[in-house]
């Protein structure tokens, strides 16, 4: 009987250790996704942050390019209206 009882239990830990290991298994195949994941994430981020940057970039030169020809463009019309030109 005590034979019988420790034959269960040797039984038992070993199917507590195959579903140990089975669920070591299924975190170590989570982890290694969630890494993958997140470094795609982190590259995907970097393309947006350098393209962010770059459109940044342009609309401040616009911006400037803008603030240049209203410049030059009031010039012309002070001119303009120094000989003679009035809104029609």
């Amino acid at each position: 009987m005590e034979k019988q009882f420790v034959d269960l239990l040797t039984e038992e830990l070993k199917l507590q250790e195959v579903v140990a290991e089975e669920h070591t298994h299924h975190m170590n195949a989570t982890l290694v996704d969630a890494k993958r994941l997140a470094s795609q994430y982190q590259k995907e981020a970097e393309k947006c942050n350098a393209a962010t940057e770059t459109c940044e970039e342009a609309r401040e030169q616009a911006e400037a390019a803008l603030v240049k020809e209203k410049k030059i463009t009031a010039l012309w019309e002070r001119q303009a209206r120094q000989l003679g030109w009035q809104d029609a």
